[in-house]
């Protein structure tokens, strides 16, 4: 895996402009892993690949994660740090056999309400289908349409549609089940009020929002330093952070 250099982020976030965090968070791990190609990479369970952008994320930028959030109790700011040890959902040591076999499996199984599911995880392919949906409704059916293989009951071919809401939820929490990197849950505490509650951790969103804020830092230090000495976009990026900030300090 090749850590983000400053050339790859100012390139990854112009060419992200506009597009959706699924595309976005593919192509991080496109430049990284050079070795494989995209398609088997979108075709990762979300879960696999928010393992692999923890990786990347601590790679480049550090173990360490600088995060934030509002209580929703009395609206004050929390600040707090996270390790990307904490995040990687590693339940290994923990599992039999068993539970690590189906974890490794490409379809999995779940019995509800009288039928009878067959189902893949969801991975990035998905994601970017349903990014255009207009409401949360609209984007569970697309995700379940894509991800159900078949559905039975009393032995007969049934319909999506036909299935009940209850149904329908198990077979989220089954797939969370299967995949638990996919949702990563962070429990909260408010010191100003002493409300708890939980928030999801989405690695990809974290990781393109330093991503952005890193290029458009990288940009103003490009537009300094060739202002002030003439050298090229290509010569500024390639210098180290230490060298590049050597050189804004002299401007000051």
């Amino acid at each position: 895996m090749r850590p983000l250099s400053a050339h790859t982020i100012v390139r990854l976030w112009e060419w992200g402009l506009g597009r959706s965090p699924a595309d976005r968070a593919l192509a991080l791990l496109v430049v990284a892993l050079p070795d494989r190609s995209e398609d088997e990479l979108a075709s990762l369970p979300l879960g696999r690949r928010d393992a692999l952008l923890l990786s990347l994320r601590e790679q480049s930028f550090g173990p360490t994660l600088g995060s934030y959030s509002e209580c929703p109790g009395c609206a004050q700011g929390l600040e707090f740090t996270l390790r990307v040890s904490e995040l990687l959902v590693s339940r290994e040591a923990s599992e039999s056999g068993e539970a690590r076999s189906e974890r490794a499996r490409s379809e999995f199984e779940l019995a509800s309400q009288g039928y009878s599911l067959r189902f893949r995880l969801p991975d990035s392919t998905d994601l970017m289908s349903v990014s255009a949906c207009e409401d949360v409704s609209g984007a569970r059916t697309m995700l379940a349409e894509r991800c159900l293989l078949e559905v039975t009951r009393a032995g007969r071919e049934a319909a999506l549609h036909e299935l009940p809401e209850q149904a329908m939820g198990e077979l989220a929490a089954r797939m969370i089940e299967c995949d638990p990197q996919a949702e990563v849950l962070l429990d909260l505490d408010c010191p100003a009020c002493g409300h708890s509650w939980a928030v999801v951790f989405d690695i990809a969103s974290f990781f393109w929002t330093e991503v952005s804020a890193l290029a458009k830092r990288l940009l103003r230090d490009v537009h300094a330093l060739a202002r002030a000495y003439g050298w090229s976009e290509s010569d500024i990026l390639s210098m180290s952070d230490a060298r590049r900030q050597f050189y804004l300090e002299m401007l000051t």
